[in-house]
């Protein structure tokens, strides 16, 4: 557990940057912007202090290669597999999106996107591989590689998706440059975390997140890279960004119960699907299958983890 504990540590880092260090940032880089925002200069300080602390630890762990970080594949091979997963990944979110509107949970919206359907769908696909970019180098490169390496397959998978579901919840915190004080660090961390002091509303989206956190955890393990993890994890963010763009919940629908309470999308409806459709990937991704990476540095199943 000595690397969970370290990867834990490294988020902790972050949060507690943004705390300590968010106001002095704020005093030194304000004055140089034009429309300063606390809560971006305070969190792109938890951000570096995350990274320059991911660094140091992937030098101690020795997972700062490319096949420790999941990108083993030569380049043509990976940036193919993250287009052909992040049209999966779509396609597989579809269910669940076609569930909600025969249930009459979404409706479209009132008005069209103002920029356009092509605006709103690219944007969706960069947001996407974006998120998923940082998030599966993060949790299934690196940190599922070094936990993988102490306890086995599947205790990497279950700890990296806890994780993966746990720090989708830090809330937004919003302040005037005229309210920002000596204390607005800390009550940033407080009100990011505040909504763990309610879990009764974020059960159901944990829930699905740790399910989802699961399914990508073992397409790391069984390709051996994360070209597939990115793609997938893209698909689903650019289809949740189309989707909540374009339609409103209606939330005195009988079936409301059913989408997110935190989100008002991801919530039991996605995650029945996420357990049917899982099926599908554990199929498709299934060891020995066409898609399997063929790299010396693959996570093949160990003599450890040769049961996951």
């Amino acid at each position: 557990m000595r690397a969970f504990a370290i990867f834990v540590g490294l988020i902790a880092l972050g949060l507690a940057g943004i705390a300590i260090l968010g106001y002095p940032a704020w005093l030194v880089i304000s004055p140089w912007l034009d429309h300063p925002k606390f809560h971006r200069i305070s969190s792109r300080v938890g951000m570096g202090l995350l990274i320059i602390g991911f660094l140091f630890v992937a030098r101690r762990l020795k997972i700062g290669d490319r096949e420790s970080l999941g990108f083993g594949l030569p380049w043509d091979q990976f940036i193919g597999q993250v287009g052909k997963s992040v049209f999966f990944g779509a396609l597989l979110m579809m269910p669940a999106v076609l569930t909600m509107l025969a249930l009459d949970l979404l409706k479209p919206a009132a008005k069209p996107p103002p920029d356009g359907w092509v605006h709103l769908v690219v944007g969706g696909i960069l947001t996407g591989l974006t998120v998923a970019f940082i998030e599966e180098t993060f949790l299934r490169g690196a940190m599922l590689t070094a936990i993988k390496r102490e306890s086995g397959a599947r205790v990497a998978i279950a700890l990296t998706a806890i994780v993966y579901a746990a720090t989708h919840f830090f809330g937004r915190y919003r302040v005037s440059p005229a309210d920002v004080h000596a204390g607005s660090g800390i009550d940033m961390l407080t009100h990011i975390l505040a909504v763990y002091a309610q879990p009764y509303r974020i059960l159901d989206t944990f829930v699905c997140l740790l399910a989802v956190g699961v399914l990508l955890g073992m397409v790391r393990v069984r390709t051996g890279n994360i070209a597939a993890t990115i793609g997938l994890h893209a698909g689903w963010v650019a289809v949740i960004y189309v989707v909540r763009a374009a339609t409103d919940r209606r939330p005195d629908a009988r079936g409301a119960w059913m989408l997110g309470e935190f989100d008002g999308f991801i919530g039991w409806l996605v995650l029945a699907w996420t357990l049917v459709l899982g099926i599908s990937l554990c199929w498709w991704y299934r060891p020995g299958a066409r898609v399997r990476s063929e790299s010396p540095g693959a996570l093949t199943p160990s003599p450890q983890s040769a049961d996951s």
